[in-house]
């Protein structure tokens, strides 16, 4: 069945043979890679400019990326057409795993075809028998050339941008989630009633403030009308003094001032009262002091310290002490206005009246009784005595002015207490005048001029 070799012809093997068979799986072989080296797109997977150095490879290094499919060996014991036939489907099945192996790696063939097709000449055999980056020098980096730092700037840039978009579309789609009209109707009025509170109360703040702020205004007016006031009687003072007269234009026009509530700011009468057994004290007051305007005057003795003594204590009414006795008097004057007082007593059943502006207000009786009022003893204005002529409390001190504090030894009459009251007569008392010679004042508390009847119209 072996053909016949002509004469100078070399044999050639037979197709059948498995020799022939051999060849015609290298060629199926070789023709697959052709193929793969021949592609388009491997070319163009690869960047253009790229140089590459292709160098050789070691035989141990061949043998171990691409292996050879064993070929069986001959003499064995099966028949030839059977070796033959065993030879063939081993070809066969290598051939199979050969093209899966290429399929599967179709990528990596087409880049490594690609660069390998642009390699312009061999430049030795590195260490590791690896290809070679001229521009690397010597760095593996099979094609990996450094870029341009502006396309890697530009190239940021439009990164940044993108992502700018991005957060720019994630934002309005959040607003447009969480809109006013997406919102439920409950929820919507609820935020609406929210909204509406909040807006009146800062209207109310803000009405509060500038109520603050008028009254702050009124406050700071009224202070500096009454410095202005204080600095202008200072100076009438000062000018008086300079003219060497240390008297007032009369002497019962003025006044005590007690701004403080301390126990060392008073006045004290030099003269003292002989044996009574009836008074009228009638006196000019103005005061805004709380709780209570505190004690206007105290008559003390040797053994009876509240001998006399008009006090408005805490939130307790006007009292009038005598012998240490009580009574109310249905009095008001913490308003701070001029009011003029005035108080009768006798011992005849302890009667008393008490008088605000002229009007008789309240009246009583019992108010230690058939007590004459013991003489010698030291009148204080301003504060109350716990011995005579000392032990001064501060709770208890007077904080505000006072003037024309007359003492009479009899019950004045109704009608000669409203003409004082109204500045139609001048009756200075028989017992205790109001004159500035008889008034020493102590611990910061001072005398100014001024004429009452004046002044109250002032507060009218």
């Amino acid at each position: 069945l072996a053909p016949r070799l002509g004469p100078g012809r070399p044999a050639e093997p037979s197709p059948r043979s498995p020799a022939g068979m051999l060849l015609v799986a290298v060629g199926l072989l070789l023709a697959v890679a052709a193929g793969g080296r021949g592609s388009p797109a491997a070319e163009q997977e690869s960047p253009p400019g790229s140089r590459f150095v292709c160098t050789s490879l070691p035989l141990e290094a061949t043998g171990a990326g691409c292996p050879l499919p064993p070929v069986p060996m001959q003499g064995g014991a099966l028949p030839p057409e059977e070796e033959l036939k065993a030879t063939v489907l081993q070809l066969r099945e290598t051939v199979l795993q050969q093209k899966e192996t290429i399929g599967s790696q179709r990528e990596a063939i087409r880049e490594l075809t690609g660069k390998l097709s642009r390699c312009e000449g061999a430049d030795g055999k590195s260490a590791g028998g690896t290809w070679k980056n001229e521009v690397g020098k010597g760095k593996d980096t099979m094609g990996d050339l450094p870029r341009d730092p502006a396309q890697v700037i530009d190239q940021l840039s439009r990164t940044m941008q993108t992502l700018k978009d991005r957060l720019e579309s994630l934002e309005h789609q959040l607003r447009a989630n969480v809109s006013y009209a997406a919102l439920p109707s409950d929820l919507r009025e609820m935020l609406q009633r929210r909204l509406g509170d909040l807006e009146r109360q800062l209207l109310s703040k803000v009405a509060e403030l500038e109520d603050e702020k008028s009254l702050l205004h009124n406050e700071t007016s009224a202070h500096r009308q009454k410095t202005e006031t204080a600095l202008n009687a200072l100076l009438e003072r000062v000018s008086e003094l300079e003219k060497g007269n240390s008297a007032f234009k009369s002497p019962d026009e003025f006044k005590v001032s007690l701004p403080l509530r301390t126990n060392y700011l008073y006045g004290k009468i030099k003269k003292t009262l002989p044996e009574l057994y009836a008074f009228t004290v009638c006196l000019w007051l103005r005061s805004s002091a709380s709780p209570g305007i505190g004690t206007p005057f105290s008559y003390a003795v040797p053994g009876q310290a509240n001998e006399i003594v008009l006090i408005e204590w805490g939130n307790n009414p006007i009292e009038l002490l005598i012998n240490d006795k009580v009574a109310q008097l249905p009095l008001f004057i913490s308003d701070g206005k001029w009011h003029h007082i005035c108080i009768t007593w006798t011992t005849r059943d302890g009667m008393w009246e008490a008088f605000q502006d002229g009007e008789k207000l309240g009246t009583g009786e019992n108010l230690a009784p058939w007590h004459p009022i013991k003489p010698g003893g030291v009148l204080i204005l301003g504060q109350e005595q716990d011995t005579v002529g000392g032990r001064f409390d501060a709770t208890q001190a007077f904080v505000g002015e006072m003037s024309q504090f007359n003492i009479w030894d009899r019950v004045l009459k109704a009608e000669d207490i409203m003409n004082i009251a109204n500045c139609s007569i001048n009756m200075p008392g028989n017992i205790i005048p109001w004159v500035d010679n008889n008034v020493d004042v102590f611990g910061g508390a001072t005398k100014w001029p001024v004429e009452t009847c004046e002044e109250r119209l002032l507060d009218l």
